[in-house]
Formats: structure tokens, C-alpha cells, sequence
């Protein structure tokens, strides 16, 4: 047997139950997202800030019901990469791996420099290096570190979270006149706010990707997946509630650290600083599961050459991808290091709708009874209008990355083809 044999056993090893996979769905979720996008879809919908989030809340609930589906099916690293590829054949399966890996890694770099924003604000690029790096050595060493780590980040974020609600909604300052549920940003508005909010709500697909390590994966993913959504959908509308009730959505709208000037304007200055390191904690437990999807997703290309083979190699002792993990994280280092991305990567909430979109038409071809079609065309179509309804820019961005990945898988076909004793695949 050959080192590269020994290093690269045919599946990953299975300790996640279901505590634990809730875990990891809720650090990806109930991440930074929530203390910086409420802000930018405020100013897309306005008043309708909570229909919104009630859109986003409908198409994530229908790609979860898709996703545990697919993943009890296919409980193989790689998500929705695997599904559209056993379903839909190799292309989608491809495209989906593709946007998930390419937004997703942008998304990793965006995370560390949230990181760096919030602890350093003068060395935010050196800060969000060493979260690179020190993320990444936890992951290395076996995913129940990463897991008991996960576990630590939530419960201060959601302790942090659970301050911000009660010191606004018992703040005199609080009205709920403020939560106007009408739509004074249009249809259009509340589609883009909810395009925006998706991006909060995505973590759930960090459940599905860790699908080889994950005990019983036919129970534990159908139970995990929506147990996360739940819990993380709650704290989003009691925080939404709460924010508004002060800010109201105008300044809501306005606001550049929303969570922040919420208890501010409630008359509880001397919180900020304890939002301001739950929001920086909560941004590395977004990075940590980010690295973990990503990884997991970059394998199973890898065992499948559509990236190089050695990354699909799996460390003997600690039983995870460990070259994919190594490589993720030097890509997000130098990304960290060198571009400030957070202001571009408009592309990766494209790319995940894409990814998800795919994932529910997969789901349609697991039974042609039509109840059992209403969660996955929902979805789908949820998918594509959201994804064309965010800004333009996002738009363009993403289905160029889109185009590329297809582009390229183009390429690789065409040159296995004439390459004698290729398949192709």
C-alpha cells in the first residue's frame, strides 16, 4: 500500500450526531450576518424589512426540506455537488460545486477581514491572517474540535443576542408603532431584502456537506437541518423586532453597525463594546464553518478530478481532508492578506442561490407524486427570482463566475476527450 493509499480511505469518519450538527448549522447562520445585514436590506425594503426576512425565511425552509432530503440519500462530503451530479448529471453537479467553493471561499476571506474590522481595526488584514491560520489548524485537527469550538462561539453570540432584545424592547425609546408591515421599498424592494437576508439564513448547507461524518446520516440530517433553520429563524425575528421597535426602518436603514446604534439609541452605550466583540466572535464562527464547507466541498471535486486529485487525500490520523483544508485556507490567507473583498462579493449570495437551486431541482426527481414536488419547485423558483432581484452588480458578477466555471468545465471536457483511455469525467 502506497502513503498516498493510506492517506486517502474511502469516507471520512462519522462522529456528528444530531446536537452537533445543529451546532455547526447555528454558528454558521446565526453568524456576522445578522449584525450587518439587516442594514442593507432595511434600506432595499424599507418598511417591508420583515416581509423580507419572511421570504428569505419560506425559500430557506424549502432548500433545508431539499437538502435533508437529498443528504439522507447521498450522505457523501460534497453537498449539492454530489446531489446534482447523481440526479442531474455531472455538469450541475459541477456548476453547483463550482459556485459554492468559488462565492464561498470570497465569502471565508470576507469573514476574516469582519474579524479583523471589529478586533483590530488598524491591522485588519494581519488580524484576519492569523484567524486564517489559527481556524484552520482547529479544523485540521479533527472535526469534534472544530465542533466543541462551534458550540463556544454560539452560545456567546446568542448570549450577546439575547441582550441586544432585551435592552431594546425594554428601552422607553422602544415603539412598536415602528414595525410597519407595509412595503414602502415596493415588491421589488422586499425580493432584494430577502435576496440580502438569504445569505444569513445559508449555513444550513454546512450540515449537508459534512454529510460523510455525520452518525446515522439518514436520521440526523432530516432532524438537524430544520432544528437549525428553526432556532436561527426565531432569533432573527426577535432581533429584526427588537432593532426596529428603536431604530424603526429608516434608521435602520442608515445605520452602519446596526446592532451597535440599537442599543445605543436604547440608552445602553456601554454595551456597544459587548456587540461589537459578539459580532467579531460570531464572524469567526462564520469563518470556521465556512472553511469546513468549503474543504468538504473541495474533496469531493477533487475525488472526481474536477480540481487535482491530491486534494481529495484524507489524514490517516485525524480523518480529515487535510491538503483540501490546507489549501482552502492558503487561498483565503493571501485573499485575507492582500483585498479588501467585503464590498465584493455581492456574486456569493448569487452563487449560493445558484447552488441551492440546483439542489431543489435535484429534490424534483426524487418522487414524481405532486405533494411531494410543492418544497422543491418552491424552492426553485424562490431561488431564481431572488437571485435576479438582488443588485445588478451582484447579478452580473455572478453569472459571470458562473459562466467561467462553466467555461472551463467546457474545456476539460473537450480536452479529455482527446486524451486516449480518458472518460471524461
Amino acid at each position: 500500500m502506497t502513503q498516498s493509499d493510506a492517506e486517502s480511505p474511502a469516507e471520512l469518519r462519522r462522529t456528528l450526531g444530531v446536537g452537533d450538527a445543529v451546532v455547526i448549522g447555528l454558528g454558521s447562520m446565526v453568524g456576522a450576518g445578522v449584525f450587518a445585514a439587516l442594514g442593507p436590506a432595511a434600506r432595499a425594503a424599507g418598511s417591508g424589512l420583515l416581509l423580507g426576512l419572511a421570504t428569505a425565511a419560506v425559500v430557506a425552509y424549502c432548500n433545508a426540506m431539499s437538502s435533508a432530503r437529498l443528504a439522507a440519500l447521498y450522505p457523501a462530503s460534497g453537498g449539492t455537488y454530489v446531489y446534482g451530479r447523481e440526479r442531474l448529471g455531472d455538469f450541475w453537479g459541477y456548476l453547483a460545486g463550482w459556485a459554492f467553493v468559488v462565492g464561498k471561499t470570497a465569502s471565508c476571506a470576507a469573514m476574516a477581514l469582519t474579524v479583523g474590522a471589529y478586533v483590530w481595526p488598524g491591522q485588519a488584514h494581519a488580524v484576519a491572517v492569523a484567524a486564517v491560520v489559527a481556524l484552520t489548524a482547529v479544523n485540521y485537527g479533527g472535526i469534534q474540535k472544530s465542533a466543541w469550538l462551534t458550540r463556544a462561539i454560539v452560545a456567546v453570540v446568542l448570549a450577546v443576542l439575547a441582550s441586544v432584545v432585551v435592552v431594546c424592547l425594554g428601552s422607553e425609546v422602544a415603539d412598536a408603532g415602528r414595525l410597519d408591515a407595509g412595503a414602502s421599498g415596493g415588491v421589488d424592494g422586499v425580493l432584494q431584502a430577502a435576496g440580502l437576508l438569504f445569505f444569513a439564513f445559508a449555513g444550513y448547507a454546512r450540515i449537508a456537506t459534512l454529510g460523510e461524518e455525520v452518525r446515522d446520516p439518514a436520521r440526523t440530517i432530516p432532524r438537524a437541518i430544520p432544528t437549525a433553520l428553526g432556532i436561527t429563524l426565531v432569533v432573527y425575528v426577535a432581533v429584526a423586532v427588537a432593532v426596529l421597535s428603536v431604530l424603526g426602518s429608516g434608521g435602520l436603514g442608515h445605520a452602519t453597525a446596526p446592532l451597535a446604534d440599537a442599543v445605543r439609541a436604547a440608552g445602553m452605550p456601554g454595551l456597544v463594546p459587548v456587540v461589537r466583540a459578539g459580532a467579531a466572535v460570531a464572524a469567526l464562527g462564520s469563518l470556521l464553518a465556512l472553511i469546513l464547507g468549503v474543504s468538504r466541498t473541495t474533496l469531493a471535486m477533487a475525488r472526481d478530478r474536477h480540481l487535482p486529485g491530491a486534494l481529495a487525500a484524507v489524514h490517516p490520523r485525524f480523518q480529515v481532508p487535510h491538503r483540501a483544508e490546507l489549501a482552502v485556507g492558503a487561498v483565503v490567507a493571501v485573499l485575507a492578506a492582500t483585498v479588501d473583498v467585503r464590498g465584493a462579493i455581492g456574486f456569493s449570495s448569487f452563487g449560493v442561490l445558484a447552488y441551492y437551486a440546483v439542489a431543489n431541482a435535484s429534490a424534483w426527481t426524487l418522487s414524481s407524486a405532486p405533494a411531494s414536488r410543492v418544497v422543491p419547485v418552491v424552492g426553485l423558483l424562490g431561488c431564481v427570482t431572488l437571485a435576479f432581484a438582488l443588485p445588478g452588480v451582484s447579478v452580473v458578477a455572478g453569472a459571470g463566475v458562473l459562466g467561467l466555471g462553466a467555461a472551463a468545465y467546457g474545456v476539460r471536457r473537450w480536452l479529455a476527450s482527446r486524451s486516449p483511455g480518458r472518460t471524461g469525467r
